[in-house]
């Protein structure tokens, strides 16, 4: 029973970095390749912070700057030096590697003896696993918010015109270039607050860890999709979260399976994510009969 409250726990934060792909994926059509190098960063702007002597809570909101300034730089390459949005994101993903290890100084960087947002919260809650998942569940409510709020207003829906259709978002009167700076700088804030959060929750950072993040958080809103299909902004948003759970859950499942070879666990957890990543299409053929 621990292990499953465990996965659904992971699942929570891991949600986090959905959403942040979300807006990148879903919104303005652009696979950001730099939320693998924007989530490390994240995570070691946010444990070197916490090494410093700053809150937990404040060294988030460093992470999150971080990680607004990461896509900015990529939006530069895209919008000003008319660099294709697939090779600017890895261009930035890769200067990012350096910069992780200019940050910490090193590859990895422990926490262990520092507080971090989850010891706040044992007082009220003595249980690791129903810790985590309380602050995680507060963190969604608060990022599925002010998401929600932010693209019902007239910036988001700018945003959300220059995702759907620039041409027309031209004539509009809408500075596309513009929107997409903003769109991929509030994914990799938001990928960043992800890093941050895992990063707390793990107890340290790696300049590795975000190494198939951007196809963990694609599978999740996938998985909300193929399951609870399209409807309105909000639902998409909350389906996103349970599809991030649902995929925690199926790895458990497969971690679980005792005919499978603990070293082969990479290789099946790929074979999953593609099974995943093909549903779309096996629907629609299903559906064409």
């Amino acid at each position: 029973m621990s292990l499953v409250v465990s996965a659904i726990a992971q699942g929570i934060l891991w949600s986090i970095v959905s959403l942040g792909l979300f807006i990148s994926f879903r919104i303005l059509n652009v696979a950001d390749m730099t939320t693998e190098g924007s989530y490390p960063l994240g995570a070691a702007v946010c444990v070197i912070s916490i090494h410093l002597g700053v809150s937990p809570i404040l060294a988030i909101f460093f992470s999150i700057l971080a990680g607004m300034l990461a896509g900015a730089i990529t939006g530069f390459f895209i919008t000003v030096c008319r660099i294709p949005s697939l090779l600017a994101g890895i261009l930035t993903m890769t200067a990012l590697i350096s910069i992780n290890l200019r940050v910490m100084k090193r590859p990895n960087l422990s926490l262990l003896s520092y507080e971090t947002i989850f010891d706040l919260q044992k007082l009220i809650i003595d249980s690791k696993y129903l810790n985590t998942i309380f602050i995680g569940f507060l963190i969604i409510l608060i990022l599925i918010i002010l998401m929600y709020l932010f693209f019902k207003n007239e910036i988001g829906q700018a945003l959300i015109a220059t995702g759907d259709n620039k041409k027309m978002a031209v004539t509009m009167g809408i500075c596309t270039d513009k929107m997409t700076v903003l769109g991929l700088m509030l994914a990799n804030g938001i990928v960043a607050l992800a890093g941050a959060i895992l990063a707390q929750n793990n107890g340290y950072a790696d300049i590795n860890s975000g190494l198939g993040v951007i196809v963990i958080g694609l599978v999740a809103i996938i998985i909300g999709e193929i399951i609870f299909g399209r409807s309105t902004f909000l639902m998409r948003l909350v389906y996103t979260v349970f599809g991030a759970i649902i995929y925690r859950l199926l790895l458990l499942v497969v971690l679980k399976i005792n005919f499978i070879d603990a070293n082969d666990f990479k290789m099946i957890s790929a074979l999953l994510i593609a099974l995943l990543l093909s549903l779309p299409t096996i629907k629609a053929k299903i559906r064409k009969g």
